[in-house]
């Protein structure tokens, strides 16, 4: 009984010191220079004055406007790298049909110059027209690769930005 007594004053001491520690100013006033103290009792005499908000007149206010992404294929700021974004996709990729030893439909994508070359029907790649490009046609609609996981929309746009910019050696 006497150790729950004890704890009961404990609880009541601690809810006492929380409730005293968030009544009290965190800061000195404004009013008052540093290094003096309120007494906690005390109630400030003058308070602070509410800030006011500028008012702005609607009548010349700017609109604002947000411009929407470009799909133009000529607006493509960043230059896509054969080297660098191109190649490694297309060698992880399409490789074990197209690169090395193996190339089905004699189109081989080991070398810039052989994919250019094309496959045994026609060139693959139409340098700056992704849309006549038979590449693209064929990541695009999921035809390619026929084995393996598909291209990701971000890898099939990396595609045809590179073949919309020239499809150039770099």
């Amino acid at each position: 009984m006497k150790s729950l007594k004890f704890k009961f004053a404990l609880i009541i001491l601690l809810v006492g010191l929380l409730s005293a520690c968030r009544t009290q100013p965190s800061e000195a006033p404004a009013s008052q220079p540093t290094g003096t103290s309120v007494p906690a009792t005390e109630a400030p005499t003058n308070p602070p004055a509410p800030t006011e908000t500028p008012v702005v007149p609607t009548d010349t206010a700017q609109p604002q406007t947000t411009e929407a992404p470009t799909t133009d294929p000529g607006a493509q700021t960043d230059a896509v790298s054969f080297a660098n974004d191109i190649f490694p996709l297309l060698k992880s990729r399409c490789g074990n049909c197209h690169g090395g030893n193996k190339t089905e439909e004699g189109l081989s994508v080991a070398t810039y110059a052989s994919l250019l070359k094309g496959s045994d029907n026609s060139p693959v790649i139409v340098p700056g027209d992704a849309e006549n490009s038979l590449l693209v046609e064929l990541v695009s609609s999921q035809e390619m690769p026929k084995r393996g996981p598909k291209l990701t929309p971000p890898q099939v746009q990396l595609i045809i930005d590179w073949v919309n910019q020239g499809a150039l050696d770099n």
